[in-house]
């Protein structure tokens, strides 16, 4: 029986989204495609490889959790992950309520995940910033799923390597700039990226904040603050701080109240809601966004029949779209 799958002939089987369905009145493809509880485990059912011709945009996971310093768990996210987006990923026109499918402008594969000596986070850190580097230097955008937040450190030094000094979009409910010398954890790694001249804090914006932090120079917008000005304005205050420069997004599912995602090591009360969280990223697009990445989302702690890994992989849908557009943008400028 002919289950509309295609050989990617390296590490597993992939499903073309560009393909036409066969079936009249076949919802969401299910027959092409393969139905939403069943099938490959990769990324909305994209290609699983890591052969990167053509290749516009990969994802990559990194299941690693030893930089937490509260719950672990999020090891389990990427899984989790793309187990979820099979749904974000299920309708052909795309992902509601953008206005196209993403896969059909943008050429996407899953690189599935960046292995490491489990419990050496400097064999982690090195993986992935070689991997990161040889996707970038291959033309590609790279989109993360972890694991905890520390796996941003290396996928944003493999971007500064080769962008220069990045500004920093960052959506949680804490800094990560914790001062803890030579100390590196999720809860430190991004003021140890401005010391090494990887971003530039003046030009990024951490925003979702309801931790006590100092700013170490970042331009930060609290929960409180954020929820004072709505979201039109504070898209307008992200857009104003970072301007046109190139940008890693990083976002910590966290950011996101434990209402709507109970499922994450470090939970604060008093964050958004997944609608305003997605109506934010909705405000970036157009932005020189050249990396990407959700992370925490840990499944153990959640209660609610994946609530917390369907937000994670819908949140990290749209950062696709996102670094498709800027993709868009970054051609059309290059062709005069």
């Amino acid at each position: 029986m002919d289950d509309g799958s295609t050989d990617t002939g390296e590490t597993g089987t992939g499903t073309d989204h560009n393909a036409t369905p066969v079936t009249p009145g076949d919802i969401g493809g299910a027959r092409e495609f393969g139905m939403t509880w069943a099938g490959q485990l990769s990324f909305a059912r994209l290609p699983a490889t890591r052969d990167l011709t053509d290749v516009d945009i990969a994802i990559v996971g990194v299941a690693f959790d030893s930089g937490t310093t509260n719950r672990s768990g999020a090891r389990s996210g990427p899984r989790a992950i793309r187990e979820q987006s099979s749904l974000s990923g299920e309708y052909p026109s795309g992902l509601w309520p953008w206005d196209h499918d993403v896969f059909s402008r943008q050429r996407v594969i899953d690189y599935f995940d960046i292995g490491y000596a489990p419990g050496y986070t400097d064999d982690m850190l090195a993986n992935v910033t070689e991997h990161a580097g040889r996707i970038i230097d291959a033309g590609a955008s790279v989109l993360g799923l972890g694991g905890d937040h520390l796996i941003a450190y290396p996928l944003l030094k493999a971007a500064a390597q080769r962008f220069g000094p990045l500004s920093l979009v960052h959506f949680d409910a804490h800094s990560d700039t914790w001062d803890s010398g030579p100390e590196l954890n999720h809860g430190t790694m991004f003021l140890r990226a401005a010391q090494e001249g990887l971003i530039d804090p003046a030009t990024s914006v951490q925003t979702g904040m309801r931790t006590p932090n100092e700013s170490h120079g970042f331009h930060v917008i609290h929960a409180d603050r954020m929820f004072d000005l709505g979201i039109a304005a504070t898209i307008a205050e992200i857009r104003q701080v970072v301007g046109d420069r190139p940008t890693y997004l990083t976002f910590d599912i966290d950011f996101l109240d434990p209402a709507y995602a109970p499922g994450t090591g470090t939970p604060v009360i008093g964050g958004p809601t997944t609608w305003q969280a997605r109506q934010l990223l909705f405000g970036l697009a157009g932005m020189d966004i050249v990396g990407a990445d959700l992370v925490e989302v840990a499944p153990a702690y959640d209660p609610s029949g994946q609530i917390t890994a369907l937000a994670g992989a819908t949140i990290a849908h749209d950062e696709l779209y996102l670094l498709g557009l800027a993709r868009d943008a970054r051609s059309a400028r290059a062709a005069g």
